[in-house]
């Protein structure tokens, strides 16, 4: 058994007001190939499919057309919905992709079994079971309770998302027990795990007032696939446990990474995983420097491009050059002559200043309400305690809004 795991596509992502589409379009022919030449018998697609709850149709229309294409493949896919996606969008055309050989787990079910998968091989042989679990909304999973305080509503939440995996788990346990057979177990999700690297493309997810979920809560299973972080790892933990990471870079500290996916086999020797490298489909780069090294720094940064290839560029310029009121007009003709297209211009001015002062004040689209927040902390004499009491009620209030929107 083969199988491909991967997550965060972002299908209609606009990157600082640039269109993806021939990336992603790029990506999903990519897909079609690897399912063809590594002979794969499924791929997991651990959430976030789309960027919104309301993608363009051009997204939807490279979702359908990559479904397609991948039916010469013979391999199976399994769709999650993730926190970006709207599980009404993914599920209108659920019924019909399930005669692509395709599923669709948008959210979770009050019968449990529609979340237990049996994957087949190319032989059409029972080869794996797929516990399938989407990003967990905590509506799905309690009941709200007057009176609760945050920290119990956080035990309550860890609790309920404990038991989910492991009645999925034991579901699993059971068929094998039931049908006489010793199937591989592989778990999904969607959401942050203590201990992950994130980037700055990674919008805080709290499920409620959880901030993050012990990777000691997930059941024994063989594989758990998730999905969330933008950055591919495995987590330090007995299970084996790891993000696949988003196939394109979403931010600019994201560009110097190799962006992968984790393929995964099962055999009679026992199992193994390997990483699947993702070709770059478009070059970022994030440029740190002063005026006068930017023709160095630019040399350098676009040495590796082949012939019409464009750089997308972050530049920082540091120093005393950070407070040239013209500083775009001294930057434009340093870049004329070669194939960079500036994206976004940032200054750093010196590190002793105060994140929110007037004398170096950034606009709001530089910074993260997370960094906004330890700003404006910083300005205030607290405890250790205070801080985090304080931090705990903006997550909560937070949480809060981002499951209005």
């Amino acid at each position: 058994m083969r199988i491909l795991h991967t997550s965060d596509w972002h299908l209609g992502q606009h990157f600082i007001g640039r269109s993806r589409a021939n990336e992603h379009q790029a990506f999903l022919r990519w897909l079609v190939q690897q399912a063809q030449q590594q002979a794969l018998d499924a791929i997991i697609v651990a959430g976030d499919i789309f960027d919104t709850a309301t993608p363009p149709s051009y997204a939807r229309e490279l979702y359908n057309q990559f479904i397609v294409d991948l039916q010469s493949s013979g391999c199976q896919l399994v769709i999650l919905g993730g926190n970006h996606d709207a599980a009404a969008v993914l599920n209108e055309s659920k019924n019909l992709l399930q005669c692509l050989n395709t599923t669709v787990i948008a959210s979770i079910s009050d019968d449990l079994s529609e979340q237990l998968l049996l994957l087949h091989n190319k032989a059409k042989q029972p080869a794996a079971l797929l516990c399938a679990i989407p990003f967990l909304r905590a509506r799905d999973l309690l009941q709200s309770q007057a009176g609760q305080s945050g920290s119990d509503k956080q035990r309550d939440l860890q609790q309920a998302i404990a038991t989910h995996y492991q009645q999925l788990f034991d579901l699993a346990q059971q068929y094998n027990q039931q049908h006489q057979l010793q199937l591989p177990v592989v778990m999904t999700g969607h959401l942050t795990t203590l201990g992950v690297s994130q980037s700055e493309s990674v919008r805080d997810l709290y499920i409620g007032s959880l901030e993050a979920f012990s990777a000691a809560a997930f059941p024994k299973a063989d594989y758990i696939a998730l999905g969330h972080i933008h950055q591919s790892q495995q987590l330090k933990a007995d299970t084996d446990i790891r993000y696949s990471g988003s196939p394109l870079p979403l931010s600019f500290d994201e560009a110097s990474q190799q962006k992968q996916a984790w393929l995964l086999e099962f055999s009679a020797t026992g199992k193994s995983v390997s990483s699947l490298a993702i070709p770059c489909f478009q070059p970022l780069c994030s440029i740190r420097c002063e005026l006068a090294q930017l023709p160095t720094q630019l040399e350098q940064a676009c040495a590796s491009l082949t012939d019409g290839q464009t750089l997308w560029l972050e530049l920082v310029i540091t120093e005393t050059d950070a407070y040239l009121t013209d500083l775009q007009q001294r930057v434009e003709p340093l870049l004329q002559d070669w194939p960079v297209e500036l994206l976004r211009l940032r200054r750093q001015r010196s590190s002793n200043a105060s994140l929110l002062g007037t004398e170096t004040q950034q606009s709001l689209a530089e910074l993260t309400p997370q960094q906004v927040w330890q700003a404006r902390l910083s300005s205030e004499t607290l405890t250790d305690q205070q801080v985090q009491q304080l931090t705990a009620l903006y997550l909560q209030v937070q949480a809060s809004v981002e499951q209005s929107t």
